[in-house]
């Protein structure tokens, strides 16, 4: 197993900016920090999912299959355009961090495993990624296994990160209520945008 090489590459992916970082920002602005903090279990809880799908050898079925992958990625388009289109037609001013419902984080927590299970990108990306880094002399499913978790563990790390740095931002400043509504504006077009790139999503990807 190349560990070393494998550890900076998933470091190096886990700090770069992606739909992931984009979609707990979206749930932390709508929902506060127990939201992002959930979406961000819910996101690892999905990647967990997808893991455990390609070491069991799921996913290679699904870059194979045509329909199987054009329904999960329209599925997962679907349910992210859904997102998108909900926080836009908010019609009640954003909720302050005061009174932000707690019962927000099981919606978020939920959330968060569909929107990572429903995305097919996430489980090409193991599919391709870490068999380059397996031994071919070990057993491969728990190599898998062990590297796929490890990529979890950092996204989620950087994940919660984001959390925090939004809910500060949006905790400082007399203006925090018209930033709070425009970055609720704003994460509903990233779900948008996200949900169409998904849906743009070529299997040769």
């Amino acid at each position: 197993m190349s560990f070393i090489p494998f550890l900076i590459a998933a470091i190096v992916l886990a700090i770069t900016p992606g739909p992931a970082i984009a979609y707990v920002v979206a749930r932390t602005v709508a929902g506060g920090r127990s939201a992002g903090l959930a979406s961000c279990f819910g996101t690892a809880l999905g990647g967990l999912l997808h893991v455990l799908a390609a070491a069991l050898g799921l996913s290679l079925v699904i870059a194979q299959s045509a329909v199987a992958f054009n329904l999960l990625k329209y599925l997962g388009a679907a349910y992210l355009v859904y997102l998108g289109i909900r926080m836009l037609m908010r019609k009640q001013a954003p909720v302050t961090l005061e009174t932000m419902p707690s019962r927000g984080a099981r919606r978020a927590l939920v959330e968060g495993i569909m929107v990572e299970v429903l995305n097919v990108k996430t489980a090409l990306f193991f599919l391709a990624f870490l068999p380059q880094f397996v031994s071919a002399s070990e057993a491969l499913v728990p190599q898998l296994v062990l590297l796929g978790c490890i990529c979890v563990a950092l996204n989620t790390l950087v994940d919660v990160v984001v959390v925090f740095a939004a809910h500060r931002l949006l905790k400082s400043g007399a203006a925090r209520e018209a930033r709070a509504r425009l970055m609720t504006r704003m994460s509903g077009v990233t779900m948008l945008g996200l949900g169409a790139i998904l849906a743009l999503a070529r299997r040769e990807a």
